[in-house]
This record gives structure tokens, sequence and C-alpha cells, in this order.
């Protein structure tokens, strides 16, 4: 079968759309699940454009393109997409729903795929299309699909038993508290269709989506305490079903949407933020009564239980040596010149494998060198590889995936071997003091993540600096390492996770930078958990974090003119704590490099 080119693939879609009688289609970065990370086959934006982000939304007209990201993205999206057949878009400042609004054609018929879409988008999208007489429907079949010859199929890896000795509770359990949480709505039943809040109410894991350790399926949950699991039987193992019991029904994939169909009369709670628009149809077309309501595994999915936390301290000691040695590796290879992007990455990466038990990484790391590190989400490809340059600022983020907790980390550092610029050295310390007075802050009970993100940003701030991406996002238990509802941003509202108050248990990131299109960037991210304060005469209940991440930070970009005596004292207290964490773990050189690292500042 003869492949589309890339210059070929926007045309065959437009032909095809003609084909179905429709003026445009909406293709976004998701696939049945909600989900932020998609399998192969669900890659179909960066099948279409070129754009190797995790979020974002395209749309196609007949006479115009546009591809819409957020302030993450602004850089990629130009590196990666042809501006000659897309118009570059952000977002808040716009949305595929006020562009359709203002440019689709008076009377138009714009396609979209009710599975990949929430049934707010399709609200929204529908509200500004009316003034044009233009109408959002959904198509049968992706047309994506029909033009992408090549297309993978999805994976039909094993599911695995995810142990109690990780979990801290086992499914039983976690069951039996959905099923009361159903009672107390009068609900019989729930839809659980995020991949990560199916692997945690059920403990499984799997490798449908990479860095993300889910297998694909749905559950619908009952209120007596037992599941019924849809899922393609290739899938499951006799390990799997002797885990899961009798309470929970295993099921054929393709049963799920004739079993929505059968719940005639039905209260069935479904989350409008996590179930697709085409789950909501299925529901109404079978006469359920639809209560719409958070999923009820998100919230106790975040409050990690004491074995969970436990669980994610060894995980971050481990990854945390893995880090160590890799700094002090760089430290050696970096000022020579040899060492790219891809090749970082690439001894990273081994240098985790050699830490012992890591299944996946997290995330594809963001290694960028120079200029490349100013792109927020940077992906390197052999394309975009570039030479660590003696005497430039090199920013790695990265992560792993452990049976026992799930890492993000972030790690600037001044690659030799003159002294950094002050600028450089300015910069960094503005970031590394918003880290730091976020990493101890204390808060009443209530506070929520946007109360607490201008914290991070005083210091950028009042050199009118600033970036461009949230503060803090939650992170999972050998899960998603974004994690919601909790979050730290700017942004508002309900859908940003910011009014979600913080509780104890909930593990975030602190990740404060300051971006230089074209030079440089800077982040400092760390994982904290939320833990209970007592502090002599206080009143209510009170908050604080505690600093999970464990190790050293570039000590050379620090302007210690800049930094105060109290400041000094938490970095002396948190490079103590890493010395003895790491140190037992290192040896030789890089042993002795960890020491020098950890000296009091």
């Amino acid at each position: 079968m003869l492949m589309l080119t890339h210059e070929a693939r926007l045309p065959a879609l437009r032909q095809e759309l003609d084909r179905r009688g429709l003026d445009g289609f909406v293709i976004p970065i998701s696939d049945e699940h909600m989900s932020e990370y998609v399998g192969a086959y669900a890659q179909r934006l960066e099948w279409l454009t070129g754009f190797g982000g995790s979020a974002g939304t395209a749309v196609v007209l007949k006479d115009r393109a546009a591809i819409f990201v957020d302030g993450r993205y602004t850089l990629q999206v130009r590196d990666q997409v042809d501006g000659k057949y897309w118009d570059y878009l952000g977002v808040p400042e716009t949305s595929p729903a006020k562009w359709l609004g203002e440019h689709a054609p008076e009377g138009a018929t714009i396609g979209y795929d009710a599975w990949l879409h929430s049934k707010g988008w399709a609200d929204a999208v529908e509200k500004a299309l009316a003034p044009r007489g233009a109408t959002l429907t959904a198509v049968e079949g992706n047309p994506v699909d029909s033009v992408w010859q090549d297309q993978p199929e999805p994976s039909l890896a094993p599911a695995e038993v995810h142990a109690d000795r990780f979990s801290g509770k086992s499914s039983a359990e976690k069951r039996a508290a959905v099923g009361e949480w159903l009672k107390d709505k009068g609900c019989d039943a729930a839809v659980i269709a995020a991949l990560d809040s199916v692997a945690w109410l059920l403990n499984i894991r799997g490798t449908d989506v990479e860095r993300t350790p889910v297998t694909l399926s749905y559950v619908i949950a009952h209120a007596d305490g037992t599941a019924e699991l849809f899922i393609d039987p290739a899938k499951m193992t006799p390990e799997v079903l002797a885990h899961l019991g009798n309470a929970v029904k295993v099921r054929d994939a393709a049963e799920f949407v004739p079993t929505l169909g059968s719940l005639n009369g039905q209260k069935v709670a479904a989350d409008p933020g996590t179930c697709v628009a085409g789950i909501f149809a299925a529901l109404h077309a079978g006469g359920a009564v639809i209560v719409e309501a958070q999923d009820p595994c998100i919230l106790p999915k975040a409050i990690k239980n004491a074995v969970e936390l436990d669980g994610h301290r060894a995980a971050q000691a481990r990854d945390g040596a893995a880090i160590a040695k890799f700094l002090h590796w760089l430290s050696i290879e970096g000022p020579k010149g040899t060492v790219t992007e891809i090749s970082a990455a690439e001894k990273l990466h081994q240098f985790r494998r050699d830490s012992g038990d890591l299944r996946d990484l997290s995330f594809d790391t963001i290694s960028g060198a120079g200029p490349n590190g100013a792109i927020v989400h940077y992906r390197v490809s052999e394309a975009t590889n570039r030479v660590l340059a003696p005497n430039s600022v090199y920013l790695v983020d990265s992560g792993g995936q452990y049976p026992d907790g799930t890492t993000d980390i972030t790690r600037t550092v001044w690659i030799g071997p003159d002294e950094p610029p002050q600028e450089v050295k300015d910069r960094f310390s503005r970031v590394l003091r918003g880290n730091l007075a976020l990493a101890t802050q204390t808060f009443p009970k209530g506070t929520t993540g946007s109360q607490l993100d201008t914290i991070a940003r005083q210091f950028l701030w009042r050199a009118g600096l600033d970036y461009a991406h949230g503060t803090g996002h939650g992170v999972g238990s050998y899960l998603s390492v974004h994690e919601g509802p909790q979050r730290i941003a700017k942004a508002r509202g309900a859908q940003a996770g910011t009014e979600q108050e913080l509780l104890a248990g909930m593990i975030l990131s602190n990740e404060p930078g300051y971006y230089k299109t074209g030079e440089y960037g800077i982040r400092i991210e760390t994982l904290v958990v939320v833990e209970e304060r007592h502090i002599h005469g206080m009143e209510g209940e009170w908050l604080g974090f505690e600093t999970l991440t464990l190790a050293p930070v570039d000590r050379r970009l620090i302007d210690l003119q800049m930094v105060t005596d109290t400041e000094r004292a938490w970095w002396d207290f948190y490079m103590a704590r890493v010395w003895e964490v790491l140190s037992p773990q290192l040896e030789g050189e890089a042993l002795a490099w960890l020491d020098a690292q950890c000296a009091p500042l």
C-alpha cells in the first residue's frame, strides 16, 4: 500500500470530508478515555500536522486550517507544524469553539468524533456555531482513520496485577468505598472511563500507553461493591482473573456500548471531565438517568495512603541516585563539547535502568540545550538534536515509572568551564527562591492551588518576568505523571484544577521556571507532598509540604548575594538530606562529587 507523504495528508483528509458531506472537522490529542498521553493508534493530530506535544487541537475547514496550543507549546508548534498550511493559535486567548464561531462558513456542517471530545466541549461548539446557522455533527468512524493507511492497532499487551504491598489498599476496599459513594448519591452505578481510575480501582496496570502504566478498558462500578470490567479478552491472564475475583465480571470491550444502552431507568453517575460525549449519548439513548458527578476514584486516588507515600520515598531515593550519577557524569563530559541532547537523555535513562526496578520513563525526557531549553515541553529529535555547548545552559526534565512510585524532576545545569553570565545567575536565583518559597510555605486547610501560585512567581515578577505554565501538577502512584484534581497555577475554575483544596497526602510538583526565547531555559522541579503541620499557638488546621525529590541543584548558577539567610538555612537542610539518602548509593568519584555539591551554601 502506498503511504501518504506528510504534505498529502491534509488534502487527503479534505477529500474524505468532502466525500462525507462535511465542511470541517476537529482533531484533538485524545482517546476514548480523555487521556493526556495516548496510545500510538490515537496520535491522529501528530500524524496529520507533525505536532508532537501532549495537548492541542486542530480544526480543518475546506479553505483553511488552524492548530491550537497553550503557552507550553508556542515555540514547539512553529518548529513542527508547517505555517504554509496551518494557522497557529493560542489558548486560552482563543479556542476552537470561538474560532469556529468566527470562521465556519454559513450553514456549514462541522464533524467531530464523539469518542474523543467531552460533552461540555460539544455543547460549547454547538453554541458558538448557532449564530452562523452551522451545526456540529458526530461522525460514524473517524475521517482521519479513513486516510491513515498505516495506523497502528490498539495495544493488546496483557494487563498486570498491581500488588497490595504497593497500593496499600485492596481493590475490594476501593470498590466498597465507591459503592458507599454511589449509595450516598442515590445512584445505582458509575461509569469509570479514565484509564488511571480503572487502574487504581482494580489495582491493575498495563503497558498500552507509553510512559503511563495503564490498560485500555472501562469499568461500570455498582453500588453493591461489584464491578464490570470491559476489556479485550486477549489482554486477560490467569493471574489478573484470579486477582479480580468473582466480584468483578470481565466482559468483552465490544459489550461496553450495548451495556450502557441497557441501563434503562437506572441512575448512573458519569464524570463530564473524563467520560466522552459518546458515553453520555449511549446512556441517554438507553434511557438511563444520568447524574453528572466527579469520578469517585479521582479524589481518593490523589490522596496517597501511608504505604503509597513510603513507596514513593523509596522510588525517589533510587531515582535521586540515578540523577546524581548522571549529573556527575555530565560535569565531566559536558564541557568537552561532545555530549548531545539525545546522548544525554540516553545516558540518564541508562542510569535509571541501573538503579533497579525501572518499568518505564514517566514521560519523554525533555533534554534541552541552549535555545531548545526555552521550549517548555521540548522533545528532542534527530532533526533538532543539539550539542551541549561549553559555557551554555542545559535543562533536563525527566522521570521514571517504578512499581512503588512515579517521579518527575527538572534540573538546570551550567555546562562549563567558565563562570555563568550574571543574567543567567540572576534568573536562576529568582527561580530557585520561588521554589524554596513554595516548598517552605504553610497554609490553612481549605487553601487551593491558585492561592499558592503567586508564591513561586514573586521573585520573577519583581523583575518583570514570568513563565507561561503552571507551577505544580498532581502526580500518581505508579500511574500518570500528571494527575488531578489538584494543581498549582494561575488559571482559576474547577476545570483548571486550581480550585481543588489541597489535602494531606496529595503529591504535587513545584516547578517555577524562566525561558528566554532563542537563548536558554531554566526550571527547577521537585515533587512535594501535602502534610499536616502543627504550629505552636495555631488556630484551626494547617498544612505544609514535605519535599520528596532528592537530588543536587547546580550551585554554580546561584547568585549568593540574592539569597537570604533563611533560604541558605533551608538549602543546607535540604542538601544534608540529599547527602543522607543518596551517599550510600554512590561511590568513588561520584561520591566525592556529591559531597562537594551538598556542602553548606
